[in-house]
């Protein structure tokens, strides 16, 4: 840090007056989360808001949802300690934006009702595949919300300046208290604008933070790298080319490319993303929701590098690992640095707006699918009475939240862009290769869907389980611990291909096929036709 030693930094900060930004946002949305409720009648207006939302709207909505704690907490850090490496979290991130827009933003709005599960159920047998379809939006929902409780721990010692595990797991209990709320209120409709203010202020502040530092080096960025590079404590030169995090040995550049194959893949395959895609009212407005989604999250991945050099330089690797929460208060940190705790206070809370709007979008997405997809459709068999479905989608709620509390708890310490990149690789192996044969291969069935999804999800959690992200390492979930055997961070490399292969052999061992089904889908899923009046009913 510039002049300035960390524990005179801790002394600085304001818990006041961070805490009193903090509550401010909470109160603002939590009125305009009950005004929205008063919409909120039916389960399309739960689950979909009522499709009233623009495409620009829903396109600041989906940067809300999708730029979460790993975004602005993870991958500043990463970048700001092993630069270069870091930064291909930003651009994996962003790329995979292209597979949702080409293969299946539009398909998907045109097909389905209110989940992943009715797109998968549209042309197969509708219980087991439900059933399935739940499981793994609600697997990949409990992996990134791991994500964001962890990144809510790590900010409690700077917003607060409270000290101990204890302080760290208060935190995470009122966040998770707050985005039940936000649900159990708002349904959709609140939890969208929740959304929208958090993407506008996280962008606002990301935006000033850059310019700030760019406009202390004269708007030179080569300045702000040689600073970087510089920095006693650091990686020095090795920040400025590929190699710092994944190039030491073979082992990791296999973990990279692992890496980069379940963040490409992941995006079109994550359910709260796709869940987005029904609360517009046309495919034409899903398509306007992606390419708004894009412009506003490659302006934000492109200012975190400077943001993540910004803090290498100001603040310093060293200090930036030996705060509490490691690389994850990275920025926190710089805008302690540049601004002081006021600016702290501000950043502080939209990390942790950041954090309250995902959590509340993954809770919505997991409970709607458990209520849509296994209550109404498998339990029930359809057979619903009025009200009951957005009942069940409540109560699950409550749960889904109690459990996001003790895991997050668990995984307080992991980086929060490592632990989104674990979700990122069940979505891409249970989900995309299942979503991407129901929508384009004519001979795909039930058996495949299922073998696919939870072939998928056995191999990707049994090698997480087994890798030394959980145990074995010092920076393991349970370093105390050695059961890995599994010898890479990230399983996607091994668990995508073997759940396309999954899929393809369960369905050439079946005889089930469908044809005129498939032809249906087809001309929905391409041109939108029937798909109005099957979503209105």
């Amino acid at each position: 840090m510039t002049d300035m030693h960390f524990a005179q930094v801790l002394d600085s900060v304001n818990p006041v007056l961070n805490f009193s930004v903090f509550a401010a946002f909470v109160l603002i949305t939590l009125v305009i989360v009950f005004r929205a409720s008063r919409n909120t009648k039916t389960a399309a207006d739960y689950y979909a808001a009522g499709r009233s939302f623009s495409g620009a709207q829903n396109g600041l909505a989906i940067a809300g949802d999708y730029l979460s704690a790993a975004s602005f907490l993870g991958i500043c850090g990463a970048i700001a300690v092993n630069g270069y490496d870091g930064f291909l979290y930003s651009i994996g991130f962003l790329v995979a934006w292209l597979v949702a827009l080409l293969l299946v933003a539009e398909l998907m709005r045109n097909t389905a009702k209110f989940t992943m599960g009715d797109v998968l159920a549209f042309r197969m047998r509708q219980r087991p595949i439900r059933a399935a379809a739940a499981l793994s939006t609600l697997a990949v929902s409990f992996f990134y919300l791991l994500a964001q409780m962890a990144g809510a721990g790590a900010l409690v010692n700077l917003l607060l300046g409270i000290e101990g595990e204890a302080a760290q797991n208060a935190i995470i209990a009122t966040v998770g208290v707050v985005m039940i709320l936000y649900v159990l209120i708002g349904g959709m409709r609140g939890t969208t604008w929740v959304q929208i203010i958090k993407a506008a202020l996280l962008i606002a502040g990301a935006t000033g933070m850059t310019l700030w530092v760019l406009g202390m080096y004269g708007f030179n960025f080569s300045s702000v790298l040689a600073d970087a590079v510089a920095m006693e404590g650091g990686k020095g030169e090795a920040l400025l080319a590929p190699g710092a995090q994944y190039g030491i040995n073979a082992l990791t550049k296999l973990d990279f490319l692992s890496l980069g194959l379940a963040l490409v893949l992941g995006t079109a395959g994550l359910p709260h993303v796709l869940m987005r895609f029904y609360t517009v009212p046309t495919a034409k407005e899903a398509r306007r929701s992606v390419v708004w989604a894009i412009g506003l999250i490659g302006l934000f991945y492109l200012l975190t590098l400077v943001l993540g050099y910004g803090a290498g330089a100001l603040v310093g690797a060293e200090e930036i690992t030996a705060a509490p929460g490691g690389v994850n208060s990275a920025a926190p940190l710089l805008a302690l640095a540049l601004g002081g705790p006021v600016l702290l206070g501000f950043i502080a809370a939209v990390a942790f707006a950041t954090i309250l709007a995902v959590v509340a979008g993954l809770t919505i997405t997991a409970s709607a699918s458990f209520a849509h997809d296994i209550y109404s459709n498998v339990i029930k068999k359809g057979n619903t009475v009025p009200g009951s479905e957005v009942r069940v989608a409540r109560i699950t709620s409550l749960v889904i939240g109690a459990v996001a509390i003790l895991g997050g708890i668990a995984a307080k310490q992991q980086n929060v862009a490592f632990l989104v990149a674990l979700a990122f690789a069940v979505a891409a192996s249970a989900n995309l290769p299942t979503i991407l044969y129901t929508l384009f291969w004519k001979r795909f069935n039930t058996q495949g869907a299922l073998w696919s999804i939870y072939g998928g999800l056995i191999v990707t959690i049994t090698l997480i389980v087994f890798s030394p992200a959980v145990s074995g390492s010092e920076k393991a979930m349970f370093p105390n611990l050695d059961f890995a055997f599994f010898p890479l961070s990230n399983p996607g490399l091994i668990s995508i291909p073997v759940s396309f292969f999954l899929g393809w052999l369960g369905t050439v061992l079946s005889k089930e096929h469908d044809a005129k089904k498939h032809a249906e889908m087809e001309v929905r899923s391409l041109t939108g036709a029937g798909a109005e009046k099957a979503i209105s009913h």
